[in-house]
């Protein structure tokens, strides 16, 4: 059996997203931090996670908490100081944590020193790199690009009697990827964390870092069309096809300078966020040893919870992606937590347990969120402690993704742990009975079952790096088989609440222990799964009984070294 090389070890991993804000705060200001991070790092090693995913921390006016920058190089003083960061590097290493880190290249803050110079005159060293254009005749913006926030994409400089490109809020200026001079400031920027010593870049709006040079219109979209990954129908930019403000050619060139860069730096790696008319096609093209090295996009994080269309996204990306490896992620800070999407009001536990065991078995990486383990619902946020600029302006059709990033609870009381002052968002009183430490200490938790079912996967070849193939069976269940050399797993998942009994003739599998899921049999040619159950077992053929007894003689001389 192959082993995974070390510079590889993301092809496989499990992936923790950390919001910092919610995370754990340290000082009380109601907002979380870097050294509430560093306290609560033994957590997240407990749940077997192979790297952490740290949103941004850097310095910004937190008009888009964090995802506007206004200095790449350094840490917000609300999150802490350049050498919380290192510590906190130093922590997860030491527990065997590879840490990736947000990267944000295609705006910036307006607060930022390159946008403060650019915007003063249309003849200092910045002028252009940032995307400016002259308005029409009548004074209305060059083009009908709209922004993902609302409204038109366009903001008005009257020093340069010009506008300025925003894809996402007004205060979030497009840099001009244009200019080479934007490109190599961008590629320094992220060799300074790389020199850091970070192991990864996870790459926000990846695919919008250039627009077209023309400025040409984007056509307008059917009404029966408009729908899409991030944004709601009763949004202005559903209205259009999205094919000049991101997503050019010029994209992939940069790409590969992007990569060039990475591979100086051994196990390095990056996650590219890709959003486009064509997400999975897009990822295929963004996706292979000489660009990104994993991809992801909204395509699961969707309404849709049918075995049907999970089964067609993960096919429709295999046929496209013949040299890249996927990422896969149901839920993360911009979307509704997964169990209240799929499973409604007052999901039942097995549901959660069930969700994180089908999207760590799918063939790439995954990200989960803080708070998948332990199986956290959406919390309603009134609209008096809404945060979230988005959902302030679609109020009340679209609520925003407040609901989705509310403190961490560790503990069952007011603030559920994570701090002595007032949370920057409340903490939901649904939340606090399944604490982290109320979970600890229920062996049958959402929890245990995470840390169980993870430490398992780890183990199991054929779910961290193997192939993978559909098995046709009807709704409501998703089945497949994934395979390495030496091992076969044949994984079912019921994704609906009622139990089901259906036929799986030619699929002969030992259930490879339960790890606390809610788990299901095969016998006599039926497949009989409870209500949001799982079956995972190993197919056994002369290759994988050799193949298992070599790994079991590996485990005894391991145990007796």
């Amino acid at each position: 059996m192959a082993t995974q090389k070390a510079e590889d070890w993301w092809r496989g991993a499990v992936i923790y997203q950390i919001y910092p804000r919610s995370f754990m705060d340290t000082d009380g200001d109601g907002v979380g931090d870097l050294p509430g991070i560093i306290d609560r790092l033994d957590h997240v090693a407990s749940l077997g996670v192979d790297a952490i995913w740290i949103s941004p921390f850097f310095k910004s006016p937190m008009a888009d908490f964090g995802y506007d920058i206004a200095d790449y190089r350094d840490v917000d003083p609300l999150f802490g100081t350049l050498d919380d960061f290192d510590r906190l590097l130093a922590k997860a290493h030491g527990l065997g944590i590879r840490v990736m880190i947000d990267q944000v290249l295609s705006h910036t803050s307006d607060q930022h020193d390159w946008f403060r110079e650019s915007r003063l005159s249309r003849d200092n060293p910045k002028a252009d790199w940032y995307v400016w254009a002259d308005p029409r005749e009548d004074g209305t913006p060059p083009n009908n690009w709209m922004s993902l926030f609302g409204g038109v994409a366009w903001r008005w400089e009257p020093r340069r009697e010009q506008y300025y490109l925003h894809n996402f809020l007004s205060s979030q200026p497009d840099l001009n990827f244009h200019n080479p001079e934007v490109q190599a400031a961008t590629l320094d920027n992220v060799k300074f964390w790389l020199d850091r010593g970070v192991d990864g870049l996870r790459l926000d709006a990846i695919n919008f870092c250039f627009h077209d040079r023309q400025l040409r219109d984007n056509p307008p979209k059917p009404v029966e069309l408009r729908t899409g990954r991030g944004f709601s129908t009763d949004n202005p930019y559903a209205y259009q096809y999205h094919w000049h403000n991101n997503t050019q050619p010029e994209n992939l060139p940069f790409l590969e300078a992007l990569r060039a860069l990475l591979d100086r730096y051994p196990g390095a790696t990056t996650l590219g966020e890709i959003s486009s008319e064509d997400s999975l096609a897009t990822t295929a093209e963004y996706v292979n040893p000489r660009r990104l090295h994993m991809g992801y996009s909204f395509e699961l994080l969707t309404d849709d919870f049918s075995s049907a269309y999970i089964r067609g996204t993960v096919e429709r990306l295999e046929a496209a992606m013949k040299e890249g490896w996927p990422c896969w992620a149901i839920s993360n800070h911009d979307v509704q937590r997964a169990v209240t999407r799929w499973g409604g009001a007052n999901p039942p536990p097995r549901l959660a347990k069930m969700l994180v065991a089908l999207v760590c078995s799918l063939r790439g990486s995954v990200c989960l969120y803080q708070g998948e383990e332990l199986g956290l619902e959406e919390a309603d946020v009134p609209f008096e402690s809404l945060r979230d600029p988005y959902g302030v302006t679609f109020w009340p059709n679209f609520k925003g993704r407040d609901g989705c990033r509310t403190p961490m609870p560790w503990d069952g009381n007011e603030r559920g742990g994570f701090t002595t002052g007032e949370p920057w968002l409340p903490v939901p009183e649904a939340h606090r009975p399944r604490s982290v430490e109320a979970q600890s200490r229920d062996p049958d938790s959402v929890l245990n079952c995470v840390r169980r079912f993870l430490r398992w996967r780890s183990a199991q070849p054929a779910l961290r790096e193997g192939g993978i193939r559909f098995v046709d069976t009807p709704e409501p269940v998703l089945a497949f088989v994934r395979s390495a050399p030496g091992q076969q797993v044949f994984a079912a998942f019921n994704l609906s609440a009622q139990p089901i009994d259906v036929a799986l003739p030619g699929i002969e599998a030992a259930v490879n222990g339960s790890q606390g899921l809610p788990t299901g049999e095969i016998a006599a040619g039926r497949l009989r799964l409870p209500g949001y159950g799982v079956f995972l077992g190993e197919i056994e053929t002369q290759a994988t009984i050799d193949s298992s007894h070599a790994r079991a003689g590996a485990a005894h001389a391991r145990s007796i070294d």
